[in-house]
């Protein structure tokens, strides 16, 4: 497979329904910046390093994933409206085990 669906709600609610190259070693921040899914300079603003939460997205659907890294857990303890479901879309890449993947964009903090 060398495609993914990944449903995106956006910070305005809009939901989008997008195709996900599994194939060029993206991360989900840097498909959310290819579709202009949020204003230039509000996401992925320390470019994907784990260092600034402005990638933080919910989780919504229950795809099973990788444990947050150090690095992740030390940024969203210190982030803004954060829940049990919080992940930085910079640290997960897209791999075919992610089809179907339905996230939310975390408010702007």
């Amino acid at each position: 497979m060398s495609d993914i669906q990944v449903t995106i709600t956006d910070r305005a609610g809009k939901t989008h329904k997008v195709s996900a190259p599994t194939d060029m070693n993206m991360n989900l921040m840097e498909l959310l910046r290819s579709y202009e899914l949020a204003p230039e300079g509000t996401i992925g603003i320390c470019g994907g390093m784990a260092m600034c939460a402005s990638c933080q997205v919910y989780i919504i659907s229950s795809h099973e994933m990788e444990a947050k890294s150090d690095e992740e857990e030390a940024m969203l303890s210190e982030a803004f409206y954060v829940k049990d479901n919080s992940r930085l879309s910079c640290q997960i890449p897209l791999e075919d085990s992610l089809d179907e993947l339905v996230v939310e964009l975390a408010p702007e903090s």
